[in-house]
């Protein structure tokens, strides 16, 4: 059998978030960790947890967030009504209102028609329509109790998805923020460490390199 020894394999996840928490907590229990080994150990893990407030506070924000407005649109929905609508005249305006990043090759054009109120009145006005609707064309639009022609209520689909964006942008702002407070926290550190193996370096170079020996020695023989 061969004795050479395999590659060290490196500690689990698990293992090292324990050695860390020790580490933070101030444990005793490994001589060689430094004062600053623990500060860095408490930096990150102020982060880890900083990083999973700013995800609860996303995620809670974003789930008030689609309470809140969720409650509106049920009332748009309750209010609003679909009616069948015949275009009159289209290209009213001659400007097309969609585009490849909103709505792809099928664009939408401001048109006029015609349609008939929830409460029986004939109504007129300009609508969005496909832009190759022609006159005649049945188009089916959104109206209130008036019968004006309005925007189509917002669905809980896509009220889900914002609000999914908008938690997932706050948290990621505020993740940020947390890292970059991290960074600017090991950098100090760094340079803590740096100033303290300087002065170490000095006091004890010259007993390794024997300089100190050295000098004392040469003075004894003048």
């Amino acid at each position: 059998m061969s004795s050479t020894p395999g590659p060290v394999r490196p500690a689990s996840l698990p293992r090292r978030a324990g050695r860390q928490l020790r580490r933070a907590a101030g444990s005793r229990r490994d001589p060689l960790v430094r004062p600053l080994d623990r500060s860095r150990s408490r930096a990150w893990c102020a982060a880890v947890l900083g990083l999973l407030l700013t995800l609860a506070a996303g995620v809670g924000g974003a789930l008030l967030g689609y309470q809140s407005v969720g409650r509106d649109t049920d009332a748009d929905l309750a209010r609003l009504r679909q009616v069948d609508a015949v275009v009159t005249g289209t290209g009213r305006h001659g400007a097309a209102v969609g585009s490849r990043a909103a709505g792809g090759y099928q664009g939408r054009v401001t048109a006029e028609a015609a349609w008939t109120a929830p409460d029986g009145q004939p109504r007129a006005g300009a609508v969005e329509v496909h832009r190759t609707a022609l006159v005649g064309t049945t188009v089916t639009i959104w109206v209130d109790e008036a019968g004006r022609a309005t925007d189509a209520p917002t669905t809980r689909a896509g009220l889900a998805i914002e609000a999914a964006c908008v938690g997932l942008a706050g948290s990621a702002l505020l993740g940020a923020a947390v890292l970059a407070a991290l960074a600017l926290r090991l950098r100090t550190l760094d340079r803590r460490a740096d100033r303290a193996w300087q002065r170490s370096w000095a006091r004890l170079e010259p007993l390794w390199s024997g300089r100190t020996s050295h000098s004392s020695g040469g003075a004894q023989d003048d």
